[in-house]
C-alpha cells in the first residue's frame, strides 16, 4: 500500500486532515484525505467579557442545575403530570380517587407519587388508613401551569 505522504493535522486544499480513508480493491489501494468540517465558531473567545463574567455569577451552579434536570426528568412522565394537574384542581387525593381521576391503576400512581413526594414535590397526609396527596407548595403549581400555558400556544410562539 502507498500513502499519500500526508499525515492527520496536515493541510489538505485549505480544509484541516483529521484522517485518511483507505479503499481497497482487487485491483489497488486508494487512500483519500478526509477533510474536518468547515468551522463556523467565533474566531475570537469571548466578546463581551463583563457579560460573560456577569452572567456566570448570576447562572446556576453545577448542583443546582443538576437538581433542577432531576426534577424536569421526574415531570417528564406524561401520567405524573396529569396526577399533578390532579392535585392543581383537587387540592388533595387519596391514592384511589387519583388513579381514578388520571385512568390508571393504583400500583402506577402509588409508585409515581412515592418519587414525586421523595423529590418534594407532593406531601402525604396519614388520615387512618387512608393517605392524602397535595402539592407540596406553589412553585409546583406556577411550574405545572407556565409549562401547561407554554406548550398551548405551540412552538412557532403563538
Amino acid at each position: 500500500m502507498t500513502g499519500t505522504g500526508r499525515s492527520p493535522g496536515r493541510s489538505c486544499a485549505g480544509h484541516h486532515v483529521v484522517g485518511t480513508v483507505v479503499q481497497m480493491t482487487n485491483e489497488s489501494t486508494q487512500e483519500t484525505a478526509v477533510a474536518a468540517p468547515e468551522d463556523h465558531s467565533c474566531p475570537t473567545r469571548v466578546i463581551d467579557a463583563e457579560r460573560v463574567a456577569a452572567t456566570r455569577a448570576r447562572g446556576v451552579d453545577a448542583d443546582a442545575a443538576t437538581d433542577v434536570a432531576s426534577l424536569f426528568k421526574l415531570l417528564g412522565d406524561p401520567g405524573r403530570v396529569r396526577m399533578l394537574d390532579a392535585l392543581v384542581h383537587a387540592g388533595e387525593l387519596c391514592v384511589c380517587d387519583l388513579a381514578a381521576v388520571v385512568d390508571m391503576a393504583e400500583s402506577p400512581v402509588s409508585h409515581s407519587l412515592r418519587l414525586l413526594r421523595n423529590a418534594g414535590v407532593v406531601r402525604a397526609r396519614r388520615a387512618g388508613r387512608q393517605v392524602f396527596y397535595r402539592l407540596d407548595d406553589d412553585h409546583v403549581r406556577l411550574l405545572l401551569e407556565l409549562s401547561v400555558e407554554h406548550v398551548s400556544h405551540g412552538p412557532d410562539g403563538r
